[in-house]
């Protein structure tokens, strides 16, 4: 049996979240920022 579909779909899987967990922290870090600049305002 052929194994190269498999390490692909690993590879593709293992991109794919790590993007999404990146995309996930930088909006998480915008969101503490932003309330961050209304607390010093106040």
């Amino acid at each position: 049996m052929n194994q190269w579909p498999f390490v692909i779909a690993v590879y593709i899987l293992g991109i794919g979240g790590s993007a999404g967990i990146i995309t996930w922290c930088l909006l998480a870090q915008r969101r503490a920022e932003k309330r961050l600049e209304e607390l010093k305002r106040k």
